[in-house]
């Protein structure tokens, strides 16, 4: 018998059915109201890891640190609380909604199932162990821990694939051949976006209308910022195009070839047209070492954006995603905080990662 399970809600229950707002957007606002403030991050600076462990093991954290604690310990117990409740987190969110928003969410969340997939091969290719491997997933799609730890077991790549045969991830898996792993990641990463444009253009509810917008958007980010990679390095070659995103919100993927040759310069200049550049327009300049802190400001911009979103559509989809977004810049913030200690990185080089 296959290890692969599915949820019981989320595609499997299909995009019909009602939608409980009543019910789903307070418990959410109340999840959101738990994590931690702004004015935390600037403590947490101050304190060593232990420090760290017993403060977030004393917030939200509590029940996956406790856990926890009887087999890690320092940054690894840390690395996987945080792991733990993301998962938990998001199962929480399938768990307390229905109908179409259920849907979405689940459509949005396979997010973590391409990770998972690309991790496991990843790291058999690069022949890690499997404590490795487990240490590095998070179940917080629909592939459930037991299912993705019994892939970290298996030695061989065509045993790991088989699994698949039958979901949507096996037509791609199938043309594995132990040495395209960068194409076979790719692919994997345009059969998700392609999933969700699916979702969001099979209807023309507000609900897919906004949660459209809202993935459009975290494109034009994600494509801008592997195009400030590409420029920053001196990279022009045109068949980087393969590695960009189709469906961005205000930067089309006729634009971004148009960029692909440009200077470092000649692409500063041309993006300025668009509205992210007010974001960044006072730290983006040709002699810029760092990309770190146009990144940060990225991703500080589509935190906002959502936030306000949520606010003009309180009723709606947009409360869950930004919810979402911003319980995965917690957990990141956390990771930056408690590796950078551990790298005895200066907290100037730590601050300037965060995002809050």
């Amino acid at each position: 018998m296959r290890l692969l399970q599915k949820f019981k809600r989320g595609k499997d229950s299909g995009s019909k059915g009602h939608t409980n707002y009543a019910y789903t957007i307070p418990r959410v606002r109340a999840m959101k109201s738990k994590l931690l403030k702004k004015e935390i991050y600037p403590r947490l600076m101050n304190m060593s890891i232990d420090e760290i462990t017993r403060f977030i093991g004393e917030s939200g954290y509590k029940d996956d640190v406790d856990e926890l604690a009887l087999t890690y310990d320092g940054v690894d117990l840390v690395e996987h609380s945080l792991n733990r409740n993301l998962s938990a987190t998001f199962r929480k969110l399938l768990y307390i909604s229905e109908g179409e928003v259920n849907f979405l969410i689940a459509e949005y969340l396979k997010e973590y199932d391409v990770w998972n997939i690309k991790t496991v091969l990843r790291g058999k290719y690069c022949k890690a162990s499997t404590k490795e491997i487990k240490e590095s997933l998070v179940a917080g799609g629909s592939l459930t821990y037991t299912f993705l730890s019994g892939l970290a077991v298996k030695e061989d790549y065509e045993d790991i694939i088989s699994e698949f045969e039958g979901t949507e991830y096996y037509p791609i898996l199938k043309r594995y051949d132990g040495t395209n792993l960068s194409d076979i990641e790719n692919q994997l990463d345009k059969l998700y976006y392609s999933g969700l444009f699916h979702v969001a253009g099979s209807s023309k509810t507000k609900e897919r209308k906004l949660f459209a917008k809202f993935i459009r958007s975290g494109i034009d980010i994600k494509n801008m910022m592997f195009l400030f990679r590409l420029k920053r390095s001196g990279i022009n070659d045109p068949a980087m195009m393969e590695l960009i995103i189709d469906g961005g919100l205000e930067i089309e993927v006729e634009d971004i070839k148009k960029m692909m040759p440009l200077s470092f310069e000649e692409f500063i200049r041309e993006i300025e047209k668009y509205s992210y550049w007010k974001e960044i327009s006072d730290i983006v300049h040709p002699d810029m070492r760092s990309l770190i802190d146009v990144e940060t400001r990225l991703k500080k911009y589509r935190l906002k954006s959502a936030a306000s979103f949520s606010h003009v559509y309180p009723i709606s989809i947009v409360p869950i995603m930004d919810y979402i977004i911003t319980k995965q810049n917690e957990v990141n913030n956390l990771r930056i905080i408690v590796r950078g200690k551990a790298a005895n990185l200066d907290d100037e080089t730590i601050k300037e990662q965060l995002v809050v």
